[in-house]
């Protein structure tokens, strides 16, 4: 009898010990499937939490000497021993970036843990991000791709994928202090302060002006001369129909605009309001002679509603696509399949601008003159 009653004991605590390792597996695991792209949609009472503090401790390590971090990495995945180390010894490695929301996006994150927690060293290292950024901002006030000591197209004033706008919009939080960024001191305060009028006057110098008409931007521009420049082979200097969106969006988020910055917005609108595609329709058509079993196309419909190119010609104004060979062409038909389904080429960029956030602005701040004329 004593026997059995040691066997049922045994059992019991070693079921029990099986459900503790089975919950930390389990917490583990949930842990691991928050991936680094989500962890700023979570709801508010994550970021108090174990696995938080794990992600933001991750964020340390990867954090570069400069202050600044690398882009396309998962850093919400469990590190071991060893990954540990070779991210201390990789500290002082020069490829820290703006691109690709990289270290705005880890900046954040610190933020808002650092909120919730109250963890000091979560503060410093967003801190210690805010000098990084504050200090990659040339004299006349644009961000290069990359700092420090970019090289190639990295060291232009780059508006691709949103760099410049998004570090401008994170600078004017820090400057109204908008949550999550109210423990930041006055002194890095004020900094962000000078910052912003500094990047929207570089904004203002890099309009592209054409046959004295003002348009819109390209996606980078020369961090000297202001004027338009290439970036990887097929991204050629142009008038963007992609980042400029997000340019004049900026922009109209401005309180009290001077005139400079009206005329800026209205003659941006004028250009998007030209250079949408009207008649045609961007589609996935099956081809099973493709790898991928589809492929591209335009295709006629004059219900279709405008659509724009990412990319246009400076001087004629058409869109144009582009393979790696840097030779432009005027149809998506032209280039090789590889670039024309590896990239974006055509998008609604500026239906929503157009349609209701203009009108809204041009109410408010220049009521004399609707440019749409509608």
């Amino acid at each position: 009898m004593m026997n059995m009653i040691r066997y049922t004991l045994k059992f019991s605590i070693c079921l029990f010990a099986l459900a503790i390792v089975s919950g930390a597996q389990g917490r583990e695991n949930s842990a691991t499937s928050i991936s680094w792209r989500r962890c700023l949609n979570q709801r508010p009472e994550f970021y108090a939490t174990d696995q938080a503090i794990r992600i933001a401790d991750n964020l340390l390590l990867h954090q570069r000497d400069s202050g600044g971090w690398q882009k396309n990495i998962d850093m919400a995945s469990v590190l071991s021993k060893q990954d540990k180390a070779k991210l201390r010894k990789a500290r002082i490695k020069n490829d820290s970036t703006l691109d690709n929301e990289a270290t705005r996006t880890q900046m954040r994150y610190l933020a808002i843990v650092y909120q919730a927690t109250g963890i000091e060293r979560f503060k410093e290292a967003f801190l210690k991000g805010l000098d990084y950024v504050l200090d990659a901002q040339y004299d006349n006030g644009g961000w290069p791709q990359r700092y420090p000591n970019p090289t190639g197209y990295s060291k232009h004033i780059t508006f691709n994928d949103g760099t410049m706008i998004g570090v401008l919009d994170l600078l004017g939080d820090v400057t109204g202090k908008k949550p999550p960024y109210i423990f930041v001191d006055e002194d890095h305060r004020r900094r962000a302060e000078a910052a912003v009028p500094k990047g929207v006057e570089c904004i203002l110098k890099c309009q592209i002006v054409v046959n004295g008409r003002k348009t819109a931007w390209c996606a980078q521009h020369d961090e000297k001369t202001f004027v338009p420049r290439k970036a990887r082979s097929y991204e050629l200097a142009s008038i963007s129909g992609a980042e400029s969106v997000g340019i004049v969006r900026f922009l109209m988020s401005i309180d009290r605009p001077g005139p400079e910055i009206i005329e800026a917005v209205q003659a941006a609108v004028a250009w998007f309001d030209e250079a949408g595609i009207e008649g045609i329709r961007q589609i996935r058509k099956q081809n099973r002679a493709e790898s991928n079993g589809w492929d591209k196309v335009i295709v006629e419909d004059a219900s279709a509603p405008r659509i724009w190119a990412r990319f246009y010609d400076i001087e004629t104004n058409k869109p144009f696509f582009c393979s790696r060979d840097g030779i432009p062409k005027t149809t998506l038909a032209e280039i090789s399949y590889e670039r024309r389904n590896g990239y974006s080429w055509l998008g609604y960029y500026a239906t929503d601008l157009l349609a209701n956030e203009y009108p809204a602005w041009q109410k408010k701040w220049a009521p004399a003159k609707n440019v749409l004329g509608r």
